[in-house]
């Protein structure tokens, strides 16, 4: 099957559904087998917003509020976990769990419709669905998407502490995600790197303190310019959101003597770095903590977030962050859009 291959499944509903799913960076590595275990070919698309449709009977979000046809709702795309192996019972690290279901991800299209690239989807029993409050539009959640709540992992994992300064590297999505709420949490300096002028003018309208430019013919410009901004310190706390493993190397070289540095971005092998471990690590008393995917915890705080600080309350207009919406049709014009950078965020809307 190749791919962009449209997969038809008889189905007649009531009604067709409004519906909106993101195309992220996990998308662009399923289309080029970058991620173990995917049973292909798959309907991707794990993040996802819409109206329901139809409910089999009386169904409750987490909140315990009755879901109606006619509701926005969302859900959880990571549904199932063992609640039996050794990273859910005693790790505690959920996302860890090798048994996990992933709509979008875990699934094969002939399971059914099990991922958001489709007129319509199907929630399987045990999905934690939640219905948007009325603070949030569905722009607005599916702007945050998949980013946001995996920058709030990324930020409980940094635990910031009020006056910190904090670099992050990359203002893709996550990175840009990760700025803003370094800014809610209390940091007295946000910075903020990347290669690419038009996305750090989005991270500027945020309204982060710092933008600074990779110059490709003076690789340590921007890392000599982070020293000078923090008084020849370095960053508190730098988090890491490119996927580049050189930025690796840069992130440690701009990190203070005892500080913290978070790598979200590495989601992939793409590849390895020469790192000193006495002189880059060990000496300057460095936490390095890595950051893999999100459980409901990050999800749900990610709506309260939004809700809290909607354009309409707080002025943080995050449906900014997305660049285009895209028709089933054009969902390889959108990967190949998102892969080359040439948008932020892209937007399918299966039934337009």
């Amino acid at each position: 099957m190749e791919q962009g291959t449209q997969w038809h499944i008889d189905y007649a509903p009531s009604e067709q559904s409004e519906w909106e799913s993101e195309v992220c960076g996990t998308d662009v590595h399923l289309l080029h087998g970058r991620l173990e275990g995917v049973p292909y070919p798959i309907i991707p698309g794990h993040f996802s917003v819409g109206r329901v449709v139809e409910t089999g009977g009386q169904v409750r979000d987490v909140n315990g509020k009755l879901i109606r046809p006619g509701a926005i709702a969302t859900f959880l795309d990571v549904h199932e976990t063992c609640y039996n192996c050794w990273y859910c019972l005693v790790a505690k690290s959920s996302t860890r769990c090798p048994q996990r279901k992933v709509y979008g991800v875990t699934y094969s299209a002939k399971d059914g419709l099990l991922g958001g690239w489709s007129q319509l989807i199907y929630l399987k029993p045990g999905v934690k669905v939640i219905t948007l409050p009325a603070e949030v539009s569905p722009k607005q959640f599916i702007a945050g998407g998949c980013a946001l709540p995996t920058a709030i992992h990324a930020i409980d994992r940094a635990q910031i502490q009020i006056g910190d300064n904090v670099v992050v590297q990359g203002s893709g999505p996550v990175g840009l995600s990760a700025a803003i709420l370094a800014l809610l949490s209390g940091a007295g300096k946000v910075i903020v790197i990347d290669k690419f002028e038009s996305r750090l003018k989005v991270a500027q309208s945020f309204g982060v303190d710092e933008t600074l430019i990779i110059e490709t013919d003076n690789p340590r410009q921007h890392i000599e310019r982070v020293l000078e901004l923090t008084n020849g310190h370095g960053a508190d706390v730098t988090i890491e959101a490119t996927g580049v493993p050189i930025a690796v190397k840069e992130g440690l070289a701009m990190t203070r003597n005892g500080g913290r540095y978070v790598i979200v971005g590495h989601y992939t092998n793409t590849g390895e770095i020469l790192i000193n471990p006495h002189l880059e690590i060990n000496l300057k008393h460095i936490d390095i903590r890595g950051t893999w995917g999100i459980d409901f915890s990050h999800f749900y705080r990610m709506i309260e977030l939004l809700k809290r600080h909607s354009d309409s309350r707080k002025n943080i207009a995050w449906e900014n962050l997305i660049s285009r919406a895209y028709t089933l049709k054009e969902i390889n014009q959108a990967l190949a859009d998102v892969e080359h950078g040439y948008v932020l965020k892209a937007v399918i809307q299966p039934n337009s």
